[in-house]
């Protein structure tokens, strides 16, 4: 399957086409961070980054990213542009289409970001909607790549997620289900995957049959549930908000009514889980909530500061992969991570000639 022209949803990718990506990823942090051999990939091209909501790692790791590939990036905050509004979405979306090389936008509505992709010449890149936060995923996935336990593959790993049912647990299920792990949702009625489904637009959208018909495919599989049995064995423990930013205005105490203590991650919850268990956390957290200081801040189990990190590395590789790149221009210039990151970007050429 030849590499679509947008990234929205991350079933849209095979696996390989996700790992691929990740391994440019993992070469490109190498030469960058080990090296200091900057891969000018994007040279001169512009990236136009829309924001219908604030944001602090999405931002930076798009700017940063796209500077680090040569290019340059443009800040369009919100009520900055038309965007639906006086002008129509598709008209918008052709006009920053032919001004720009590709486009990232975090959105209140999928079917907005959906839009973009359909009415721009240039490549889309979806920076999170109500629906998924698929630039976050190929930041964890490279995060518990590089953390894959002694003697595992990635596919051997269980991922645990602890709480509400957000667009971020949503799409780690999507890609744990693609690439064949097994991935629990630990949460409360009421607010687990299997509630009720999303409505995204005019349609409503079964998340859990995406995730099963992935695990049919991949060997994967999927466990919902409100038994803290079903943590046991979890290689990573994944927690987010108890509300966040797609919620109505909700007192925060009926949060806690929810989901306290049962699903605040706490250091007994990890050895639950198993002794070695690693901690990630899309952040922003909100301390003493779902998350203890003891388990964000212990530098064994935390891997939280790293996945924020990862942010910037996978996200020049998701540049790198749908914008038109320019040659490396490395000729003479020696660097450890020059032979991986050649493969690397072979490998996504013959998957985009498929």
């Amino acid at each position: 399957m030849a590499m679509p022209k947008d990234f929205i949803d991350t079933n849209d990718l095979t696996k390989e086409q996700i790992l691929a990506i990740e391994d440019l990823a993992t070469a490109m942090k190498k030469a960058i961070k080990v090296d200091g051999y900057y891969p000018h990939l994007l040279r001169n091209k512009s990236l136009g980054m829309i924001f219908q909501q604030v944001s602090t790692r999405t931002r930076i790791s798009f700017e940063t990213a796209m500077c680090d590939l040569g290019g340059h990036a443009e800040f369009f905050g919100p009520g900055t542009i038309q965007l639906g509004g006086h002008e129509s979405l598709g008209d918008t979306a052709r006009v920053m289409g032919s001004l720009l090389d590709i486009m990232m936008a975090r959105v209140d509505r999928h079917k907005d970001v959906v839009g973009l992709a359909k009415g721009s010449a240039a490549p889309v890149l979806n920076g999170m909607s109500e629906y998924n936060h698929p630039t976050q995923e190929m930041g964890d996935l490279l995060t518990m790549l590089e953390n894959v336990p002694e003697g595992k593959r990635i596919e051997d790993c269980k991922l645990a997620f602890i709480g509400d049912a957000t667009q971020v647990c949503v799409s780690l299920m999507f890609t744990c289900s693609i690439l064949g792990m097994d991935f629990v949702q630990f949460g409360p009625k009421g607010h687990q995957i299997t509630d009720g489904g999303l409505q995204v637009g005019d349609d409503k959208i079964d998340l859990l049959a995406i995730g099963k018909a992935n695990c049919e495919k991949s060997g994967g599989t999927i466990t919902i549930s409100d038994d803290i049995e079903s943590i046991k064995g979890a290689d990573f423990v994944y927690t987010d908000v108890w509300y966040g930013l797609y919620d109505a205005q909700v007192d925060g105490v009926s949060y806690m009514d929810v989901f306290y203590p049962k699903y605040q991650v706490t250091m007994d919850l990890m050895n639950f889980a198993g002794p070695n268990s690693k901690f990630m956390h899309c952040l922003p957290a909100t301390r003493g909530e779902e998350v203890t200081d003891e388990v964000m801040d212990d530098p064994e189990r935390s891997l939280c500061w790293v996945e924020a990190e990862n942010r910037k590395h996978s996200i020049r590789a998701l540049l790198a992969a749908f914008g038109k790149r320019t040659p490396l221009e490395d000729e003479g210039i020696e660097y450890s991570a020059k032979e991986e990151l050649h493969a690397a970007i072979a490998k996504i050429d013959a998957l985009q000639a498929e």
